[in-house]
């Protein structure tokens, strides 16, 4: 099935906040290069490592928000993964710049979810979205509801 298509224009002066033309929806955009550890013996990009990426996108958006995951950590809450999903549109290459737009998705009491949208960064053509889930839990690994901190990167994230 084709995707729809994802036309970023840019909504901030620095240029790390988007609007996709076609939904609507704002994002966070950094950008990365593929190393030649990334590919595989097909030489494209190991599917496993857009997860790599996809945290990369994350810990840059939480960063610009002003709180990078460390602080998240030192303030006595974690958030690891408990779902993941990929749709692959087109495969990355040796050296391939991309371009990794991230978004607070879905939260709930005790989780939330990024979702993702990669492209190719000369092309623009779309390489691959998804999403992270994860649970807020506290230092002995329960879990429990989120931290104010987060909860207002949602609540000021562009909409």
């Amino acid at each position: 099935m084709r995707p729809k298509p994802f036309i970023p224009q840019a909504i901030d002066e620095k240029a790390a906040f988007f609007r996709d033309a076609t939904s609507g929806l704002s994002w966070h955009r950094c950008e990365l290069r593929t190393l030649y550890a990334d590919t595989d013996r097909s030489q494209v990009v190991y599917h496993a490592n857009y997860l790599r990426y996809f945290e990369f996108g994350r810990a840059s958006l939480m960063r610009e928000a002003a709180y990078p995951y460390r602080e998240i950590e030192e303030s006595g809450f974690t958030y690891p993964i408990i779902a993941t999903g990929l749709d692959y549109f087109r495969p990355l290459y040796y050296d391939d710049a991309m371009y990794i737009f991230t978004r607070p998705g879905e939260r709930q009491r005790v989780k939330l979810q990024f979702d993702y949208v990669i492209t190719h960064a000369e092309s623009g053509e779309l390489v691959c979205t998804g999403f992270t889930r994860h649970c807020a839990v506290n230092a002995a690994g329960i879990p429990v509801g989120i931290d104010e901190k987060t909860v207002r990167l949602w609540e000021i994230f562009p909409a």
